[in-house]
């Protein structure tokens, strides 16, 4: 038994972040704007220089598949609000987050957003962990930092796990 949730917590991140250590290691640049499917969300280049993901406020049905361009911005995403309140700082939107591009430092970014998270999550006290958490549900949902920090391990190794496949699946020659 843990000595504490938050310990709990950082091992099962670990073990999640290694998966992501495992794949990100891998990861060609042409692995990132691989298009899976016709009918899939990607990163695009946009008028000034940067990216834009596709999205859409309503999620579509089919869902597109993603590619690992658009799941990476989209880790960078969630993470960096998640990390803006469990350190209680206003929380960037969508719009604000850049991912760095096929030819940029993806790797590095993640990583980068990793360390952010572990040293927010290693200064959680017990007490920080039953704060009242407004992200990713709405506010009135009645759940902690603790939750939002479990929430993090899951969609991690959901979208890690995502990458690796579609990473697998150009490996192995899926014509995409």
């Amino acid at each position: 038994m843990p000595a504490s949730v938050t310990a709990l917590l950082r091992r099962q991140f670990d073990l999640t972040w290694a998966l992501a250590e495992y794949h990100l290691d891998r990861l060609e640049p042409a692995d990132l704007l691989w298009e899976p499917a016709a009918l899939c969300w990607t990163m695009r280049p946009d008028p000034a220089g940067g990216w834009r993901p596709d999205w859409a406020d309503t999620e579509p049905d089919p869902v597109p598949a993603p590619t690992v361009g658009w799941l990476t911005w989209h880790i960078g995403w969630w993470w960096s609000v998640a990390a803006d309140h469990v350190r209680q700082r206003p929380a960037r939107e969508r719009d604000d987050i850049r991912w760095p591009g096929p030819g940029g430092d993806t790797v590095a970014w993640l990583r980068g957003l990793r360390a952010e998270w572990t040293d927010a999550l290693d200064g959680l006290t017990e007490d920080d962990l039953d704060r009242p958490a407004a992200y990713p549900w709405p506010a009135d949902a009645g759940l902690t930092v603790a939750d939002l920090a479990a929430w993090v391990n899951a969609e991690l190794m959901k979208n890690v796990a995502e990458i690796g496949q579609l990473r697998l699946l150009r490996a192995a020659g899926l014509p995409g």
